[in-house]
């Protein structure tokens, strides 16, 4: 699933690629998916999207948005978007495919789930999520500082939750989910089941620098290696503490990486570096 860095990184490709490019055509549900959302029903959305020019986009948390001359598109986590040089390239299945005047086309397709919204522009739009991400500081930005961070863990309700909990859970910091968060508190020296109550000072500190420093690196080399871009590439980061590495040694301490099930999803660990 696509978190901070991937949106990012989609968001930066798509401006270099089609800011001011136009709409020709438009197929939303080509393939009916149970768990694809619109706003609305899809049989209107080529009506909203026909002609319009792809005037910008922004990265929300998870989410990519793309502001159009007569309307706005939003994708959310689970959408895979890839630009197509032409017709042969576009795949059999997809959830929402967009024609542009160069011949080129931009594919929106769902493997779980994922939101493709459009409305047109002076429509009220409501989706919390999306709502959160823009109203929270980005991590990439200087308003997300050790101040501003220290407000979000510091209530008791959340000094009571994991790590994991605390970090991934409830929107308190968008973008960030489990993915992003294994290679955090790997590169903090945390476990996903230690409790926020626990850490000193400086751990805290530590643990700041790991969110700010890692999502960073991650969008600055093109997202994660598990995750890929606009053109089909699998994002420069390595991630360390994922399914591929289960049972291989941990690069900084030479100890064993391990999988466990913890909160409805899967956390990867160094049994020696990242102690309960």
């Amino acid at each position: 699933m696509n978190e901070l860095p991937e949106a990012h990184t989609l968001a930066s490709q798509i401006q270099a690629e089609l800011i001011g490019r136009t709409i020709t055509g438009v197929t939303a549900a080509h393939s009916p998916h149970k768990f694809a959302w619109y706003h609305g029903e899809p049989v209107d959305y080529p009506g909203r999207l026909m002609n319009n020019t792809i005037l910008s986009t922004q990265a929300y948390g998870m989410m990519v948005e793309i502001s159009l001359s007569g309307a706005t598109l939003l994708f959310s986590d689970g959408v895979k978007l890839r630009l197509h040089p032409d017709a042969g390239s576009i795949p059999k299945k997809h959830q929402l495919l967009l024609l542009l005047e160069d011949g080129r086309s931009l594919s929106a397709s769902i493997a779980m789930y994922g939101g493709l919204f459009c409305w047109e522009k002076g429509v009220e739009f409501e989706n919390k999520y999306y709502d959160i991400a823009r109203e929270k500081p980005d991590p990439l930005t200087a308003a997300f500082d050790q101040a501003y961070f220290q407000q979000l863990i510091e209530p008791e309700e959340v000094q009571k939750l994991s790590l994991k909990a605390g970090l991934a859970t409830e929107q308190r910091i968008p973008g960030l989910g489990n993915g992003t968060l294994q290679d955090i508190l790997w590169r903090a020296k945390m476990h996903p089941r230690c409790k926020l109550n626990t850490l000193s000072a400086d751990e805290q500190e530590t643990l700041f620098n790991s969110v700010k420093n890692t999502l960073a690196e991650m969008t600055q080399m093109g997202g994660r290696s598990t995750e890929k871009d606009l053109y089909g590439n699998a994002g420069g980061y390595e991630v360390v503490m994922c399914s591929k590495n289960k049972g291989q040694p941990c690069p900084r301490c030479g100890g064993e990486i391990l999988k466990e099930s913890y909160m409805g999803g899967s956390v990867y660990t160094c049994q020696t570096c990242q102690p309960r």
